[in-house]
């Protein structure tokens, strides 16, 4: 098979590229010997296969080992590839968080980010969310990558983006250990601080968790300040079920277009609610491949599960700047067929499993 020409790696971002030939290209990119990471040029010496002979396109990526586990140790430096050269764009070093063991870290590429948010920007067009307006955030800053993709977004759609920092690990913290006045202040402690952004600045999108919208549902006052100047909702980061997505769409926020978003910092980004869906539908993501793909499993066979069925989430990221193949993730969904062009699964109904890496889950607020 003739190898994929790497130009594919550097496609426009309205175009989608042939997935496989994709693939292929990434393969010979990463593991090239003068363009390929130090992590993973160590990696492929450990193999049973040979990713650039073996790896011909979306489905061979099963072939490879889920190597997260290692991000929680490895240099970062090692993680970028080398063919970038002195041009390699940093944004920021980003990390897992932290939910079960340590926090996992990954390095993110300016051109991996532009072409992100370039796709979220587009999906807010989609849905009628006026460019020019302003932002509302009610998420992390930072270590986690959520931060800075909304900023990106915010930015890519014309708007000046307001921050209130929210730290999930210490929440989670809390709840952990019983503390639920202390948690229940933090998060009052949160909804303050929007309070008093929503009440001085015209915010046209609002970006939080399911738990603080919850949390500002409680407030009549904010609810209407929301219903007047808010266009858009994205949530993200918790899950939310079907009949609060009902009730949230229907009659709590019902001048506001909800928009829901899917994923993690191990795949740089994630999925993004189809648009179109009809009310009485459920909430299914489509991640954005070739670049991002899901696979719904039965987590004992690694097999995937039929349409329609419950299994656990198989990620794989592969961009240019990051490889990140066979990342069994923390939640269950129902398997769903993708959209017309797209390869992989589509997933509906996400929720976390009880128990991962011998390890209680615990949401929190993010």
């Amino acid at each position: 098979m003739p190898t994929a020409s790497l130009s594919v790696l550097d496609i426009p971002f309205d175009e989608r590229p042939d997935p496989d030939e994709y693939i292929r290209a990434a393969m010979e990119w990463h593991f090239g010997p003068d363009t390929g990471s130090p992590f993973w040029l160590r990696k492929a010496e450990t193999l049973a296969f040979d990713p650039r002979r073996d790896v011909k396109g979306v489905a061979d990526l099963a072939l490879f080992p889920n190597v997260t586990g290692e991000l929680r140790e490895v240099p970062v430096r090692d993680l970028i590839p080398q063919g970038y050269g002195a041009d390699a764009r940093i944004v920021g070093v980003f990390e897992s968080g932290g939910t079960t063991g340590a926090p996992k870290r990954i390095v993110c590429l300016r051109d991996w980010l532009d072409r992100l948010t370039h796709g979220l920007s587009a999906d807010l067009d989609g849905l009628g969310i006026p460019r020019g307006v302003d932002w509302l955030a009610i998420a992390p800053s930072g270590p986690h990558m959520v931060g800075e993709m909304v900023a990106g977004t915010a930015a890519r759609h014309g708007g000046l983006m307001f921050r209130v920092d929210m730290d999930p690990r210490w929440v989670k913290k809390l709840i952990s250990t019983g503390k639920a006045e202390e948690t229940d202040a933090y998060v009052n402690h949160l909804v303050e601080q929007a309070a008093h952004v929503l009440r001085t600045q015209d915010i046209g999108v609002l970006m939080t968790t399911p738990p603080l919208l919850e949390r500002l549902a409680r407030h009549d006052d904010l609810v209407e300040l929301i219903g007047e100047k808010v266009k858009g909702i994205m949530w993200g980061g918790a899950h939310m079920d079907a009949d609060t997505r009902d009730l949230l769409r229907t009659e709590v926020f019902p001048g506001c277009e909800l928009y829901g978003t899917y994923g993690n910092t191990m795949i740089l980004g994630g999925a993004t609610e189809r648009l179109g869906l009809g009310p009485d539908e459920p909430c299914v993501f489509d991640p954005r491949t070739p670049f991002v793909t899901f696979s719904v499993v039965d987590p004992a066979s690694g097999r995937p599960v039929p349409y329609g069925e419950r299994g656990q989430v198989m990620m794989n990221h592969v961009s240019k700047s990051a490889l990140l193949p066979g990342n069994l993730e923390r939640d269950l969904a129902i398997r769903v067929p993708p959209p017309e062009g797209a390869v992989g699964d589509s997933v509906a109904d996400v929720g976390p499993v009880a128990m991962f890496d011998d390890e209680v889950v615990i949401e929190g607020v993010y």
